[in-house]
């Protein structure tokens, strides 16, 4: 059964969110935060394996998925801002917060601006900032452009082969029609994915990740395409006292091509929290 999904309000935007597992009340809440783009079914494998034990807190960024469209640009302050609204309409005083991508810079602004994160997992993401490696120019105009023949499912196609490894494409066809099937239904439209794009053009946590003081968790994969490996690494220097795993060959979407591994490492690091 599909789980119900629910609303909260930012300053008039309504963000989409489900709840999986456990009641928050008797278990430990698990937030996670999507990439650029993308809806919740991103966390799918992570999700299920998590609410096993925890409560499990999907939701729609802001321009995606079942989440209202507002006019862009946005900020990844105002997203963090969602965030807020989320867990305090569920009533969770505290949550692990784990994003991806753009995800990561909204849990990173998160646990800078609010109080409620008891850990943070940043997976393939970036502190932004004047040091940071840039997405390469080929990845942007393949992430943002497609050929003008292409329909709705080879447009997805063509914008994600960059954020996976050589041939997993090819190789996993079944699934990854599920994914254009989910990606159809939840994607944010062009103007949000713009207006998100601005969001992590502006991003920059680089002098400010020192007043972390929440156990982090970084996890980047050596072959990102899309957030090269040297923004983890930046990460990595820059948070005090943090974990770090750099998976070998690992693209963009690492922790869905290799899902069990990247769930395994993150029950780990909750565990012993």
């Amino acid at each position: 059964m599909r789980p119900t999904v629910q609303t909260a309000d930012h300053d008039g935007v309504a963000i989409a969110y489900e709840e999986r597992g456990h009641d928050p009340t008797t278990a430990e809440t698990v937030v996670l935060c999507e990439g650029l783009g993308y809806g919740r079914w991103m966390w799918n494998w992570q999700a299920e394996a998590l609410a096993e034990s925890y409560h499990v807190l999907l939701w729609d960024n802001r321009g995606t998925g079942e989440s209202d469209v507002p006019e862009g640009p946005y900020t990844i302050e105002e997203m963090a801002g969602d965030l807020e609204a989320v867990l305090a309409d569920v009533g969770v005083d505290s949550a692990h917060v784990v994003g991806a991508s753009m995800g990561g810079m909204v849990a990173q602004r998160y646990a800078l601006a609010y109080d409620r994160a008891a850990s943070l997992t940043l997976v393939c993401t970036s502190p932004g900032g004047p040091d940071a490696a840039p997405t390469p120019e080929a990845t942007l105009e393949r992430m943002f452009s497609v050929p003008d023949d292409a329909d709705a499912r080879e447009a997805i196609r063509y914008k994600m082969e960059p954020a996976v490894s050589e041939g997993f494409i090819e190789r996993n066809e079944d699934l990854v029609e599920r994914i254009v099937d989910w990606r159809l239904d939840s994607d944010a439209p062009p103007s949000a994915r713009q207006a998100q794009g601005a969001a992590v053009q502006a991003f920059d946590a680089s002098d400010e990740l020192d007043a972390i003081d929440v156990p982090t968790l970084v996890l980047h994969g050596t072959a990102d395409r899309v957030l090269p490996v040297e923004n983890g690494e930046l990460l990595a220097d820059s948070i005090p006292g943090c974990e770090v795993e750099f998976v070998e060959g690992g693209a963009h979407l690492f922790f869905i091509e290799d899902a069990d591994r990247v769930t395994d490492r993150i029950e780990e690091f909750l565990a012993n929290v």
